[in-house]
């Protein structure tokens, strides 16, 4: 498991994208809501990416 340990802040940096966007995508106004939405969206691959890494450490090889 001390292979995957790595990978945490993966987890972090798409958790902290998500908790900024998912306001920001209703507070900001037309064009920069669009952005918001944006790093929402990175912030779930980027979880996601973690936590398959995490867990399993091939899965993309």
């Amino acid at each position: 498991m001390s292979i995957g340990i790595k990978f945490i802040p993966l987890l972090i940096a798409g958790v902290a994208a998500m908790a900024w966007g998912l306001p920001a995508a209703h507070r900001l106004k037309k064009p920069f809501d669009l952005c918001a939405a944006l790093v929402v969206l990175c912030g779930v691959i980027a979880f996601a990416m973690g936590v398959l890494l995490l867990f399993i450490p091939g899965f993309f090889r």
